[in-house]
């Protein structure tokens, strides 16, 4: 599998994203680690998360939430999915299917085949900051620049604020 950031900018380039290039510490690439090294507000970060059915044959998807909420696995997700049992992807199981290490994972590049969620909330900000697909790099867009991605889906509910 070729080197993941260069996946990501070839799809970047692909679809057409205009889109800023963040040199990332991979010590700070966590999502809380980053926004305060960097000054990010986290309601402006988002993360995109592997969940992976705990039935064989295992199904994935990707979603993408905003730092400041949390991804409703068990309700929403399941029910896209379609799945009785579903849960976050360990950080070996997400390299092994998106090529991408935890911290880095963005919808941009991603195999073909996985679904893409996107929480109606990641949509509403002016840009956010997603993974760059290694922990060196992040990725600085406007959310609508998600849509150009054939395998997302804005959900409204996929997430919910974090208490």
């Amino acid at each position: 599998m070729p080197d993941p950031e260069a996946r990501v900018l070839a799809a970047l380039a692909r679809f057409g994203v205009e889109y800023e290039r963040l040199e990332c510490d991979p010590e700070a690439a966590d999502t809380a680690v980053f926004c305060a090294r960097y000054g990010i507000p986290p309601d402006r970060s988002a993360n995109t998360i592997l969940v992976a059915s705990k039935k064989e044959p295992k199904v994935h998807a990707a979603c993408v939430v905003l730092a400041t909420t949390s991804l409703d696995v068990n309700h929403a997700v399941r029910g896209l999915l379609g799945v009785s049992r579903l849960s976050f992807a360990s950080a070996e199981e997400t390299i092994a299917v998106t090529g991408m290490a935890v911290g880095g994972v963005t919808p941009f590049g991603l195999p073909e085949g996985i679904p893409i969620y996107v929480d109606e909330a990641v949509m509403a900000p002016e840009w956010i900051i997603l993974g760059g697909g290694g922990r060196s790099s992040k990725i600085k867009l406007a959310p609508s620049a998600l849509t150009r991605v054939p395998a997302v889906k804005v959900v409204p509910g996929l997430a919910r604020p974090k208490s």
